[in-house]
């Protein structure tokens, strides 16, 4: 906890949206590092990470959501969760979309959501890069503002960074007097073995077939900083569902596995500053998506919510 000056401002923002339309790439531009999973396949982000950025008097505390969908497992009832626990409460939510994109019944959903919640909206039209003629995206912003009255609408490009000051800007606007939640420096509430779990998962689902990551989950058994060099040495198990998964993960003669760890470290090292001793093993745990007790043991506890 910071020591506070009432003066200052701060503003939880819940960050909410379908999958796959870039609502991490954004929030990793808004904070200029990279703190949760980007990948073109959707519902890569399972848990609600909170991302922190304080510029001067103003801090804003970020929630990003999983991508709304229809639950097929016991996870999926998880995320599904973890989205309606990050929108009850939030000063603001940040609704992001695609650019030259029709508006969905989710999106619909969600406008009727923060309406009855009383909730401020603020809607980022993502991927303008990709846009070549702008009066569609003039015809999109039209169709978004009547079917809901956002404080601001504001067109983005987390590839580029175009429009990310603007939308900082606005959502600035919905911090309120009170005093700063976390310390200058603190950039999210994730422990490190999270981040490190979510780097390694994310070059899995960079690198495998489409099926084979949302069947894995990570888990650090082990990191530990060497206490007379500049060096953490870490182990990871990687579960799996299938046995010909694992064989997939593991590649021929290693090349899969040894690909996912030297990417995966590479991402570490950089947000860490140090070298990272990286192992990494296989296992099956079949089915584990749809047990409860193994839910827990990988950190999606629905306990969390009560």
């Amino acid at each position: 906890m910071s020591e506070n000056n009432f003066n200052d401002k701060s503003a939880f923002i819940a960050i909410v949206g379908r999958p796959n339309v870039g609502k991490s790439s954004i929030l990793n531009r808004i904070l200029g590092q990279k703190i949760t999973i980007v990948s073109s396949k959707p519902q890569t982000t399972r848990t609600r990470i909170m991302g922190v950025l304080t510029e001067g008097e103003t801090q804003l505390v970020f929630i990003d959501t999983p991508g709304i969908h229809k639950p097929r497992t016991e996870l999926g009832k998880y995320m599904v969760r973890s989205i309606d626990e990050s929108v009850a409460g939030v000063d603001a939510c940040l609704l992001v979309t695609e650019a030259c994109r029709n508006i969905t019944d989710t999106e619909l959903k969600l406008m009727e959501k923060f309406e009855a919640m009383g909730v401020p909206a603020i809607l980022a039209i993502n991927k303008i890069d990709t846009v070549k003629n702008k009066s569609d995206l003039m015809l999109q912003i039209a169709r978004y503002s009547e079917k809901y009255d956002f404080d601001a609408v504001v067109p983005v490009s987390a590839q580029t960074g175009s429009g990310i000051d603007q939308l900082k800007d606005e959502l600035k606007k919905q911090a309120q007097e009170g005093g700063h939640l976390f310390d200058e420096d603190t950039i999210t509430d994730q422990p490190e073995r999270v981040l490190a779990a979510e780097m390694i998962r994310e070059k899995m689902l960079r690198l495998l077939d489409k099926e084979i990551p949302h069947g894995t989950a990570v888990v650090i058994e082990r990191m530990k900083t060497r206490d007379d060099k500049d060096i953490i040495d870490m182990d990871a198990t990687i579960y799996c569902e299938k046995a010909s998964h694992k064989g997939i993960i593991i590649g021929k003669g290693g090349s899969m596995l040894k690909k996912i760890g030297t990417y995966a470290r590479q991402d570490m090292e950089a947000f860490f500053n140090c070298k990272v001793n990286l192992t990494m093993w296989v296992k099956v745990k079949e089915d584990w998506r749809n047990r409860e007790n193994l839910l827990r043991s990988f950190g999606y506890d629905n306990n969390d919510f009560e």
